[in-house]
């Protein structure tokens, strides 16, 4: 266990400040965003670490490097803030009285999701195109998978040494995605392996509410420097 949690700051990479143009067709509306500096996790984070954290999940693939899947948005903050506790960090959600949202706190410095705007910036890494590399090279999805996800970091990474940032699982982000028409639905961004190429897309965004949990949507560390 001390292995795998002293191996976490190891594998978080830093990200510069920047801006990017975020754009969704489906309600024709773009917007610009102000990143600052953060830290990302280079992969998404693996069942193992996950189980040693958390306990056992419930999702239908094995394998310790593979990425956790059927994990809710709440089970993924509640791992940012145990994982936070257990590195003397400060928690960076704070649980509603049902247990049914949470609330990012903005000036901690523990794990937590990334940001939409910051997952799309990092995704990109300076690049401007639908994709940062050939799809085949970067990503699982639904024709080279094998119908389950792969172990992380064995696809090419993107330009600031990222691995899985489009195919192998969706990724929750921390952002609530439209609050007036869906409520408390939270952001996930990347694509999986159960997609056509269509879906693997640095624009891509999709929503789910934070209770519910799926088997090709998992998640990355980030946190705020």
């Amino acid at each position: 266990m001390i292995a795998l949690i002293d191996n976490i700051e190891d594998q978080l990479q830093p990200i510069p400040a920047g801006t990017i143009l975020m754009q969704d067709n489906r309600i024709k509306k773009s917007w610009s965003a102000t990143i600052a500096p953060f830290l990302i996790g280079q992969f998404q984070v693996t069942s193992s670490l996950f189980q040693e954290i958390m306990g056992p999940t419930d999702s239908d693939f094995s394998g310790d490097t593979v990425p956790v899947t059927s994990v809710s948005w709440l089970e993924a903050v509640e791992f940012c803030n145990q994982l936070s506790k257990m590195a003397n960090l400060q928690a960076c959600y704070i649980f509603s009285a049902d247990q049914q949202d949470a609330k990012l706190i903005l000036d901690s410095n523990g794990y937590r999701l990334p940001s939409e705007a910051e997952w799309e910036y990092a995704c990109r890494a300076g690049t401007h195109g639908p994709r940062y590399g050939a799809l085949d090279e970067i990503a699982w999805y639904k024709i080279n998978s094998n119908e389950h996800p792969q172990p992380v970091g064995t696809k090419q990474p993107n330009g600031w040494g990222l691995y899985d940032m489009l195919g192998n699982v969706w990724e929750w982000c921390s952002d609530v995605y439209d609050p007036e028409t869906y409520g408390a639905y939270r952001i996930f961004r990347g694509g999986g392996w159960a997609d056509e190429a269509r879906g693997c897309l640095a624009t891509n965004r999709r929503r789910s509410h934070p209770t519910f949990s799926i088997d090709d949507l998992g998640f990355r560390l980030a946190r705020s420097l």
